[in-house]
């Protein structure tokens, strides 16, 4: 396994799709939820807006189909109901294997689009969360990805040079934003 603590001071992993399997069991929760309000939400255009918050998608999506929704609303139910289907929901088993082989040499974070709250549940369901120095969600900064914002703030809360961390990701948007915040992109379908 690469020993990338001799080359970076942190590694940021994104959470949804990167640390954690999670996006079939979002996906499931986001057709149930957008369907009882009439909006459509293709499988393609799900994975491309990975790492964006819920609402911010809501509400572009019922802008664009016409629709006058409350989007917050709608992102929580989607979020409890995704809650639900938890206990679905499996790690990434390479990823997870380089966050464990690093987690007492380098600080790591977790940057994410989903909201804090959820990203720590999930973290705990997984048994991993006491390996992050911190949790950065998208509500916690004011830009989503592909914005460097949660990148950036990631690596402030684990005290570390953004330009020297190494992030994680699964979506272009991800990958994007972790260029932005200087750092090195590690594309994780190249692991799998």
């Amino acid at each position: 396994m690469e020993n990338l603590h001799q080359q970076y001071d942190g590694l940021i992993f994104d959470m949804d799709g990167t640390l954690a399997d999670t996006m079939p069991t979002h996906f499931e929760a986001w057709s149930r939820s957008m369907a009882q309000h009439g909006i459509d939400f293709p499988e393609d255009r799900f994975y491309a807006l990975g790492g964006v918050p819920a609402n911010k998608i809501i509400d572009m999506l019922a802008k664009e189909q016409g629709k006058v929704v409350d989007a917050d609303a709608i992102a929580e139910a989607k979020e409890e109901l995704f809650l639900q289907l938890l206990g679905d929901v499996q790690p990434v088993i390479p990823v997870k294997a380089i966050a464990e082989f690093h987690r007492e040499h380098i600080p790591m974070a977790v940057a994410t689009g989903s909201p804090k709250w959820v990203a720590e549940k999930l973290l705990k369901a997984l048994g991993i969360r006491e390996w992050f120095g911190a949790v950065v969600g998208g509500e916690c900064v004011p830009n989503p990805k592909p914005a460097p914002d949660v990148y950036l703030k990631a690596a402030e809360l684990i005290g570390v040079d953004p330009k020297r961390c190494h992030a994680f990701e699964d979506t272009k948007l991800g990958m994007d934003a972790a260029r932005n915040a200087g750092m090195a992109v590690v594309d994780i379908h190249t692991l799998l």
